[in-house]
């Protein structure tokens, strides 16, 4: 069955995963800031990070709490930062659109974990400046055990793990020989460890695209954290920036790739 053959099980299915997603976007969201923190995020019931009152069920409806509440605690009335709120919108509406990209199928569960882990890591880089490895190997994990049940032959697989070693590997080797020339850290081990996961997802096009798009944007960031940031650190996170590319790729890389390669066989 495909979400396609009916327009009322389409917007149903639309409507439930805009509900999950957003509920996952707010738990991503709280087990981004407890790794961060150095809390576990499996353990412990949420709570104000200002007064540490446990918050109840209305307090935890996403969206609409945040809205509600206008954006305030409502036991100490400290302010809850908007980054709650777009953590769901933001959640739900990558959730709907993997479901309209994979459908109701092993590949859309698989690449939606991957999405997943990829907004989580994003938001740890961003306030610890480190990509947990919990969500590497969750990501590694599951593109293995996901496998036997897609209509990927033995050989596509093994060219998939090969742009995993290919550009883990070269980036390993260009960040070591970076960091002789310039006598300082140019590339994360986490960053490298990621693209080493991204590879497995993408194989070799949709990787090099991503790269390509991931040092543009983050470029980007680099100057507008310059520009209006705060002041007092030079380290730039490049995690989001590798995370926003991939999944880009992930989800819309097919015809880019197409269109490119056309060009080159048409020239």
């Amino acid at each position: 069955m495909s979400i396609h053959d009916s327009r009322l099980i389409l917007w149903y299915c639309c409507c439930v995963a805009a509900v999950l997603g957003a509920v996952m976007g707010s738990f991503l969201n709280c087990a981004a800031w407890r790794i961060a923190h150095g809390q576990n995020f499996l353990k412990g019931r949420s709570h104000c990070p200002e007064c540490g009152h446990v918050l109840s069920v209305g307090d935890l409806v996403p969206v609409f709490s945040w809205l509600f509440l206008r954006g305030k605690c409502r036991y100490c009335g400290a302010k809850v930062s908007v980054r709650y709120l777009l953590a769901e919108l933001f959640m739900a509406a990558v959730t709907v659109v993997c479901l309209l990209r994979y459908d109701l199928t092993v590949l859309c569960l698989r690449n939606y974990i991957f999405l997943c882990c990829l907004f989580c890591l994003s938001l740890v880089d961003l306030e610890d400046y480190t990509i947990p490895d919990g969500c590497l190997l969750v990501s590694a994990a599951v593109w293995l055990l996901a496998l036997p049940f897609l209509h990927m032959s033995w050989k596509e697989s093994l060219l998939h793990l090969l742009a995993a070693l290919v550009f883990g590997g070269g980036l390993l080797l260009l960040s070591l020989a970076m960091d002789r020339i310039l006598k300082k850290d140019t590339l994360g081990g986490g960053d490298i460890k990621l693209y080493f996961v991204v590879g497995l997802y993408l194989g070799f096009a949709a990787t090099l695209f991503s790269l390509l798009a991931a040092c543009i944007l983050g470029l980007l960031f680099a100057f507008l954290r310059k520009r209006f940031g705060k002041a007092g650190s030079e380290l730039i996170p490049f995690g989001p920036s590798i995370a926003a590319a991939a999944a880009v790729m992930l989800l819309f890389g097919d015809p880019m790739v197409r269109w490119y390669l056309g060009l080159i066989s048409a020239a």
